[in-house]
């Protein structure tokens, strides 16, 4: 349910926030913060409820398409390796 509700900044900078709002967030509650030209969108983060739940977020995300095949990774050991040698 989107609702619009109006909030006000205090003299120091702080949001004041109706109950409304109160009654929806605690104190260690996490949001990432999205600023665009004209607006601010504050989404609240989810954190797994145990590790079964962290694997599934893992899987959910997807394989990583930045991650180095195992023939680069090991091209990248003997470049390193061959430097190191030579700085010997």
């Amino acid at each position: 349910m989107d609702t619009d509700i109006i909030v006000s900044i205090t003299a120091d900078g702080q949001l004041e926030l109706p109950p409304k709002i109160k009654h929806q967030i605690k104190q260690g509650d996490r949001y990432k913060v999205s600023i665009a030209e004209d607006s601010i969108i504050f989404q609240k983060i989810q954190q797994p409820q145990d590790l079964n739940d962290w694997f599934r977020h893992i899987e959910e995300l997807g394989p990583d398409p930045n991650q180095p095949s195992l023939q680069e990774i090991s091209e990248i050991v003997k470049e390193v390796r061959q430097e190191h040698k030579f700085k010997k």
